[in-house]
């Protein structure tokens, strides 16, 4: 049997990091939303009892580092089911070490598409527990579009879609380690937070202008990108109501109320960056293809 999912990319509408907590982790306030640029992930099973995988772009790991074979090594552990043997094929349209959660947007294909497999029948909720043991985006990325997620990712609250618009994603060739990012916050002497509260009140209010007005990421304090002045500069030109770094970085996103100023932009920023994306909001993290 093969399922294949489309996975959806995230950005962070905001990510504050409210404390660093005694096991290590962070607690977190992030406002995540999908958007609609995908990689497609297949699992087919096998009989040779081991977990392979395949992907069409080089410099993605293949073995254990990647976040798909923790996720099924962690469906199998979770569920005490046998692994007879797996393959998984990613098809990548994320980009990879972006801030954009493409790996974890794959692991949660493949938990998904192991519980179709399996016929295991979980729920969402037991799904998201598994997906929180390989990462905190696996959760949002199991569920998607616009969402609330606390402590270190597992806490998800829905919120009401985003209003229509275009957001225009640019990416570095560089890339950002997500655990040199969290270095940082432990050892900076002044963090300043952002505003949670009136945040979530516009977003609970589906105020695409409020939250525009209050989009912001902690790691801009600490993390330093230098293609980020310039793309955010070029996003402002062109009338976007907010840019933002996503995640840990490096990619710079600008929302947009008017397409053919996204499109604009998006062709400026050309000469600033090679790998510029122009989507929309996705109401989900997870599409079954088959």
């Amino acid at each position: 049997m093969k399922v294949t999912y489309n996975a959806a990319a995230k950005i962070n509408l905001m990510l504050d990091i409210l404390a660093r907590l005694d096991n290590g982790y962070h607690s977190l306030f992030m406002l995540m939303q999908s958007v609609d640029l995908y990689d497609t992930v297949s699992v087919e099973e096998t009989d040779d009892g081991k977990i392979t995988i395949t992907c069409d772009v080089e410099g993605v790991p293949c073995d254990r580092k990647n976040i798909a074979w923790k996720a099924a090594d962690a469906f199998f552990k979770s569920t005490g089911l046998k692994n007879k043997g797996i393959k998984i094929d990613i098809q990548k349209r994320i980009p990879f070490a972006a801030g954009m959660a493409g790996g974890s947007a794959d692991g949660a294909a493949v938990i998904a598409a192991l519980n179709d497999i399996y016929e295991t029948k979980l729920s969402v909720n037991e799904l998201c527990k598994i997906g929180v043991k390989v990462g905190a985006d696996v959760p949002f990325c199991l569920t998607g579009g616009t969402c609330l997620a606390q402590n270190i990712g597992e806490i998800l609250s829905p919120l009401p879609a985003l209003d229509d618009c275009w957001i225009v994603l640019a990416k570095p060739d560089r890339g950002v380690s997500t655990k040199d990012a969290y270095d940082a916050f432990d050892t900076a002497a002044n963090v300043r937070h952002l505003d949670t509260c009136g945040m979530l009140y516009a977003a609970s209010q589906g105020d695409l202008y409020g939250i525009c007005k209050r989009t912001k990421n902690v790691f801009e304090q600490l993390i330093e990108v230098p293609e980020r002045v310039p793309i955010k500069s070029v996003m402002n030109r062109y009338g976007a109501l907010a840019a933002c770094m996503s995640g840990s970085g490096p990619t710079v996103y600008g929302i947009f109320d008017d397409e053919s100023k996204a499109i604009a932009a998006a062709e400026s920023l050309r000469s600033v960056v090679r790998n510029i994306f122009i989507t929309r909001p996705a109401t989900s993290g997870l599409t079954k293809i088959n």
